[in-house]
């Protein structure tokens, strides 16, 4: 690491915090649109920690835990070995509507992050060219990242472990590698961790364009998606947990020493996992009929399969429906809303997760 470090206008020497901007695209009525970037270079070299925060604009305690972890790395910087980087607010057009979307484009701005195992037809188009080049920023620099994100309201906090894919990009035996640093990353955060979607799904939903798992899948640095709560409003205590597990994964890597006095220890202020088998992210289970919901299952409580999760009543209160798991693990979140259509999911939850972390790319085919 050079003895400044730069990312879009902030650079910042050995030892110091600088604030800036990272340009993100020209506006129609003039001037830009700018992603707020602060570096905190460290005293001695080390690893670059990334903390990204706001890629959905309503998703507010994220935002204030890649705030705050910068504000703890500029506190201890004669401390740092390596450097902290926290881009707050990846969608700032999202953020001014208190909407998870951009105004560039009405589908999710985490899905457009680049992929080298895709073969693009149609020219790229304004989120796709900002998260272009916030990509382009973080691979510059980073060897590590946290990308900050919340769930529904009322979810308990979680890390979502990406699958590592291999095929033409990388191979099984790099896949692999990268699994175990990806391993450490995930636990070191101390929230209960879900492996994300089984790999057909996975890339079905282009998660391998999140945030997350573009810089996992195709660069190749270890990264995880930490969800704090629910959206809206920053949540303290899930704010706590999450500036703690950041924290924490920067002393598991190098970049502190130990905790410093002020940050809370890693898990602290989160349910622990009511499993002990591995899990991973579910949305369901969906009701059959239309009504509205009332659950039956506390968020963090365990269920097995056949257990009534929620039961779906009619306006004047008569049970119509009992919606019951097909599966075994927890409850992690709960559909919003009191009204629910058939087909919809009323809960997201942790599940049994019998499948591996690292697989081919075209796991509908070669495995």
């Amino acid at each position: 690491m050079s003895d400044t470090l730069d990312v879009g206008s902030a650079g910042a020497a050995l030892g110091e915090r600088a604030d800036g901007w990272l340009d993100a695209t020209d506006l129609p009525t003039g001037g830009s649109e700018r992603l707020p970037v602060t570096v905190v270079n460290g005293a001695d070299d080390g690893p670059v920690l990334w903390v990204t925060g706001g890629v959905h604009g309503d998703e507010a305690t994220g935002v204030a835990v890649a705030q705050d972890v910068a504000g703890v790395a500029a506190d201890h910087a004669a401390d740092l070995a390596g450097a902290v980087v926290a881009v707050p607010v990846v969608n700032p057009a999202g953020l001014r509507r208190s909407e998870r979307t951009s105004y560039y484009g009405g589908d999710d701005p985490n899905r457009h992050f680049p992929d080298t195992d895709r073969d693009a037809s149609r020219p790229p188009e304004t989120q796709e060219r900002i998260d272009t080049r916030l990509f382009e920023a973080l691979t510059d620099s980073a060897d590590l990242l946290v990308d900050c994100h919340t769930a529904q309201v009322g979810s308990m906090p979680f890390t979502i472990r990406d699958r590592v894919l291999y095929g033409d990009a990388r191979g099984e035996a790099d896949a692999t590698e990268l699994a175990a640093d990806l391993d450490r990353l995930a636990g070191a955060l101390g929230l209960p961790v879900l492996t994300e979607y089984p790999a057909e799904e996975y890339v079905e939903q282009s998660l391998q364009r999140s945030t997350a798992g573009a810089a996992l899948n195709t660069a190749g640095i270890p990264a995880v998606t930490a969800e704090l709560g629910g959206h809206s409003v920053v949540e303290a205590a899930a704010r706590r947990a999450g500036v703690a597990g950041v924290v924490a994964a920067a002393v598991e890597f190098g970049l502190l020493p130990s905790v410093p006095e002020g940050v809370a220890a890693a898990g602290a202020d989160v349910p622990a996992a009511p499993v002990e088998f591995p899990v991973r992210r579910f949305v369901g289970p969906r009701a059959e009929s239309a009504g509205l919901v009332r659950h039956r299952v506390a968020v963090g409580e365990a269920v097995a399969a056949g257990d009534v999760v929620a039961e779906v009543v009619t306006p004047h209160g008569e049970v119509i429906e009992r919606v019951e798991s097909d599966r075994d693990g927890y409850v992690i979140g709960r559909a919003e809303g009191l009204a629910v259509y058939e087909g919809q999911a009323v809960a997201t939850m942790a599940v049994r997760d019998d499948g591996d972390l690292v697989v081919p790319r075209d796991a509908g085919e070669d495995g």
